[in-house]
């Protein structure tokens, strides 16, 4: 009985506005990792926000930046979602990331609500790679 009652809580408090956000963040952060995992940086690019959009200001310059800098999310291995948590009027998604050779990266995505819908406003490694899975 104690077990129903915990899940029953749970399931609760997954419910209403703050879980539709979640899935709409998560699903924004999956459809980019699958356009860069297809090597389509015209599609990935379309889930940043416009402010990243104007930094990069090419879907290629975009593309070229996320393989330097991230290649964890270019190629990733395994993507786990973290927390969501909104931090002063902005919402933050921790995911984890194994990358190919086992490593794992923390990273914390930026989300921007824009009348298109939740946008990527920026990510930042949490945790350097080293650890692993």
């Amino acid at each position: 009985m104690r077990n129903w009652l915990i899940g029953a809580a749970f399931a609760v408090s997954m419910t209403g506005p703050a879980w539709a956000q979640g899935t709409e963040i998560e699903g924004v952060i999956g459809n980019q990792i699958e356009a860069f995992k297809a090597d389509n940086f015209v599609e990935a690019f379309e889930f940043a926000s416009p402010n990243i959009r104007g930094m990069f200001r090419t879907p290629e310059n975009f593309g070229r930046m996320v393989t330097q800098g991230y290649p964890m999310v270019w190629r990733p291995a395994e993507v786990t979602y973290l927390e969501l948590r909104e931090e002063n009027g902005t919402y933050r998604q921790k995911v984890q990331i194994v990358d190919s050779e086992g490593r794992v990266h923390v990273l914390d995505y930026s989300m921007l609500d824009t009348e298109n819908g939740w946008k990527i406003n920026g990510v930042q490694l949490l945790r350097s790679a080293g650890v692993s899975a």
